[in-house]
């Protein structure tokens, strides 16, 4: 089980609620104890990587570790407003991260091979796709730091740019991961992605879909024959506090301001009949 401490994870810089990213240390996340695991012996502060500094650790780490699978070690991590990279990290180590990027004029990564596929969803009324990316991660008796890792990038996406449609690009040797874990679903075929040399597989999950998989199975007891994560992910009130870190106060009351919008708008056209 995982306890959650917002001591030292909440220092926001002015830079960052202007938008523009900063040196100057900004830590938005939350630090979270293992009670019980014996291969997590120390506390897990899983922030965004909003600093040059955070950004360099993330990207050392997945160059490390895609080399080792050789997939090259010059990667880069976009720093943008479109890209929001999370880190995990075990005292002064970086052991885990992931990028989410938000659907633009320019597209996402996958459009390199799989344009055709997202397009689709593109076109489906209210979209809003996005894009897991740049994952790496290592250490043991991971899963439950797996679990918080993915649950804030995926909740972040879904308050903050509203996605509805999540993809990631794999190799086709983990798709039984990301189906099993996560319940991601393969779209299209196999395809060559020759910046990494290696074979690709486009995966999809609908955000609705992992919200009701969320409501149903955080907190509950792990069965040790099923690989999903989701039983490790936080209860919604434990999402609502680390909402309140991961968002600075104009940040979240512009969020309720947009999601009221919706309820607006169908009470005004309710009432002109």
């Amino acid at each position: 089980m995982a306890y959650i401490s917002f001591r030292d994870c909440n220092y926001l810089t002015e830079s960052y609620l202007n938008g523009a990213g900063s040196d100057a240390g900004a830590n938005r996340g939350v630090e979270l104890t293992f009670d019980g695991n014996a291969e997590i012996d120390q506390p897990i502060t899983i922030r965004l990587a909003d600093t040059d500094d955070q950004r360099s650790s993330a990207r050392m780490l997945i160059n490390r570790r895609y080399a080792w699978r050789g997939y090259g070690d010059s990667h880069h991590i976009p720093a943008s407003s479109r890209h929001t990279t999370f880190t995990a990290t075990m005292g002064e180590a970086v052991v885990g991260t992931i990028t989410l990027a938000v659907d633009s004029p320019t597209g996402l990564a996958a459009d390199q091979l799989f344009h055709d596929e997202l397009n689709m969803f593109r076109r489906m009324p209210g979209a809003e796709i996005c894009e897991l990316t740049k994952f790496a991660f290592e250490m043991t008796g991971s899963r439950p730091v797996l679990a918080a890792l993915f649950h804030l990038v995926m909740m972040y996406g879904q308050r903050r740019h509203r996605c509805t449609d999540l993809f990631i690009e794999v190799n086709p040797r983990h798709v039984r991961f990301y189906e099993a874990m996560l319940g991601f679903e393969r779209i299209g075929e196999v395809k060559m992605n020759e910046s990494v040399a290696a074979p690709a597989q486009l995966m999809w999950i609908k955000v609705s879909e992992i919200r009701r998989r969320i409501d149903e199975l955080a907190g509950a007891k792990a069965d040790p024959n099923n690989r999903s994560l989701y039983p490790f992910f936080f209860s919604k009130k434990e999402e609502n506090g680390i909402s309140a870190r991961l968002f600075s106060r104009a940040e979240m009351a512009a969020l309720n301001d947009a999601a009221e919008e919706p309820s607006q708008q169908a009470l005004a056209a309710s009432s002109s009949y």
